[in-house]
């Protein structure tokens, strides 16, 4: 594909941050064709990690979680129809069919629907609550601001930032997880019990190692029964347990749907030709093993996206996606920064003060040779830095120990 041919048509299917990105990098690379995309929401493309921190703190308002404002659409160049849901995709004959029956040709295509919160499998409804979309939390805003007491199923990433937020608005809040460490999922059971410890030290009743089995709703609250026989009493409740695809609109289209659209490393979707995915939808190669692998974090989506935008304007020589993951999260008085792949390696040390309220310090993590696989920094901006470093040149474990040991001495003022 040439810049010059203005006849190309590039279509991105969602909004998302993916979505935007694509169509801002491939402007960007002197890409001249038409760019059209959709979303099946009503809104202009937003932001979603502030959704549950501070747009639903009341903190931003929608400009400050916005990703493309009118005018920059204009400079763009960009045919955005919202309120339009995929429905169908046509490779043969090169078409994307909307809800409305609406048929939209390309040349190109990128899928960007990215993905959905996973509902409530036992029920509920005005006061049960998700959140994925500005919707799901305007809603969520607006009832927790009549209410005392709020139930988090889910102690993730989103319902732990969910439970600071609504903590530090003055809500008597408990977390229910079948895990009895949660974050362990990502940083293992050490370091994990940082993250305890900061729900406790900011109010937050924890219900760690049981289940929920039922869930039943009244037109004054919601009674959650666990699996150890209790049952609580809340306001409301907010059900966080994961997210699910958004590519059930792909069904006959020659690929595999429900968990994830398969990508190469170029992004290129497997068994479609002139299609590419990005961002949570998508399923790309990935170390240190590089299987297939989903993974729904900001940063990932963008990196993706520079690299479709790339390659739509070079199919020829296409560029590979070689990403060392990272992930961040805001948890009370934790900002909690994950580099490469910590969930698939073993602790090696910790290094800074965790001591302190709030700690600071960074965790190494090693493979089975030695080698620094991941690391994780709470509230330590510069040992993130290093970290990042360290772990894309793969360095030995000692030597990542001996320079974040350096970065974490405090220097000597200099003499009067």
């Amino acid at each position: 594909m040439t810049a010059e041919n203005r006849e190309v048509k590039a279509l991105i299917v969602g909004a998302s941050v993916a979505g935007v990105r694509v169509a801002r990098d491939l402007r960007r690379l002197g890409f001249d064709g038409q760019i059209t995309m959709t979303s099946e929401e009503p809104y202009l493309p937003y932001d979603k990690p502030p959704l549950s921190k501070q747009y639903l703190a009341g903190l931003f308002d929608a400009s400050r979680v916005s990703l493309l404002d009118a005018t920059e659409l204009d400079d763009l160049r960009i045919d955005l129809r919202l309120s339009s849901r995929a429905e169908a995709l046509h490779a043969r004959d090169k078409v994307v069919v909307d809800a409305a029956g609406a048929e939209i040709p390309y040349d190109v295509c990128v899928i960007a629907t990215g993905a959905s919160a996973r509902p409530s499998p036992w029920g509920g409804d005005k006061r049960v609550h998700l959140l994925r979309t500005i919707s799901d939390s305007d809603r969520l805003k607006a009832a927790l601001a009549g209410s005392s007491k709020l139930g988090v199923i889910g102690g993730g990433l989103i319902g732990s930032e969910v439970a600071g937020t609504a903590a530090k608005g003055g809500a008597a809040v408990t977390v229910i997880d079948p895990l009895a460490s949660p974050m362990a999922r990502l940083v293992g059971d050490d370091v994990a019990g940082d993250f305890l410890a900061a729900h406790h030290r900011h109010g937050v009743t924890t219900r760690f190692g049981v289940g929920v089995e039922t869930l039943s709703e009244d037109a004054s609250g919601v009674d959650v029964n666990l699996s150890d026989g209790s049952k609580l009493r809340f306001d409301l409740v907010v059900v966080g347990i994961g997210a699910s695809t958004n590519d059930g609109w792909l069904a006959g289209s020659g690929v595999d749907t429900g968990q994830g659209v398969e990508c190469d490393r170029y992004g290129r979707v497997v068994g479609l030709d002139g299609v590419y995915a990005a961002g949570d939808v998508a399923r790309w190669p990935r170390p240190p093993l590089w299987e297939p692998r989903r993974v729904e974090h900001w940063t990932n989506a963008v990196e993706q996206a520079a690299t479709v935008a790339a390659n739509i304007m070079r199919p020829t020589d296409p560029v590979g996606y070689d990403p060392v993951d990272y992930v961040w999260s805001d948890q009370h008085d934790l900002k909690l920064q994950l580099v490469g792949w910590p969930e698939r390696s073993r602790l090696y040390c910790v290094i800074g003060r965790r001591d302190r309220v709030p700690p600071r310090y960074a965790a190494l993590y090693a493979d089975d040779q030695g080698v620094l696989n991941g690391a994780a920094t709470v509230n330590w901006p510069r040992g993130l830095a290093e970290c990042r470093r360290l772990v894309s040149e793969r360095v030995p474990v000692p030597h990542a120990k001996q320079r974040l040991e350096a970065l974490a001495v405090p220097s000597t003022p200099p003499a009067s």
